[in-house]
């Protein structure tokens, strides 16, 4: 198992557990100002821990079965997210069921909401996602093994959609105080308004002592697994 303490004293490995490269992405640019952090790209990897079932009720739940499952996979740290769409007229739906509200890709999705809303002048919305940070499965007696944060942004569902960047439901999401839609307004205002980057900020408040909480686990893991625990 590798160790994920930083091998020169400058890096410390994570591993974002998501193959979808838009997200990747996304992440990346939520963190370069992290100079610590290396982050992979689940799809890099030559295997994988095979399929994730995602049978949490909750954004946490869902966050945190692909985190640990890629933590104990790679033996480092791993970053998940678990988000959704949550609609007013719809009773707060389709939420943690977002990415399997409807088959097919991210445009029939899209459809699928407009279609639902449709006769509806309600269109008040939210992004909401759960943001969650494991180590490598450790003892319990070691103590807690992942860190959560979750945040939202409010807005608006657009009548139809409208610009090229971004995935999921942004090219039909008018966050509060603009009048274009995620798509349209682009990676550079998304990163700093969305809820994965409202969750990011707050994850940057604990970062350092989390990460060394890790480093401390994985020490002492190590430190048990030598004497034969």
């Amino acid at each position: 198992m590798m160790s994920f303490a930083p091998s020169d004293d400058k890096k410390i490995s994570m591993v974002l557990a998501s193959g979808n490269s838009h997200k990747y992405a996304e992440f990346v640019d939520f963190f370069k100002s992290f100079s610590g952090i290396e982050l992979l790209y689940a799809g890099n990897f030559a295997s994988s821990p095979g399929e994730i079932e995602e049978s949490g009720l909750t954004y946490e739940a869902n966050a945190l079965i692909k985190a640990r499952a890629w933590a104990d996979f790679a033996g480092i740290p791993a970053i998940a997210d678990d988000s959704g769409i949550e609609v007013r007229c719809l009773d707060w739906r389709p939420g943690v069921l977002s990415a399997r509200a409807a088959p097919g890709d991210d445009a029939g999705r899209v459809a699928w909401l407009l279609d639902s809303m449709s006769g509806s002048s309600d269109r008040r919305a939210c992004f909401a996602a759960c943001l969650v940070i494991a180590a490598p499965l450790s003892n319990a007696r070691l103590g807690r093994d992942y860190f959560s944060i979750e945040a939202r942004c409010w807005g608006n569902v657009a009548y139809t959609p409208s610009g090229v960047c971004g995935f999921g439901y942004d090219p039909v999401f008018v966050p509060d105080g603009y009048d274009r839609t995620f798509s349209d307004l682009g990676p550079g205002v998304k990163s700093k308004i969305s809820h994965r980057g409202i969750a990011v900020q707050g994850v940057a408040q604990i970062l350092p002592d989390m990460l060394k909480y890790f480093s401390t686990c994985d020490k002492l893991r190590a430190s048990s697994d030598e004497e034969g625990y």
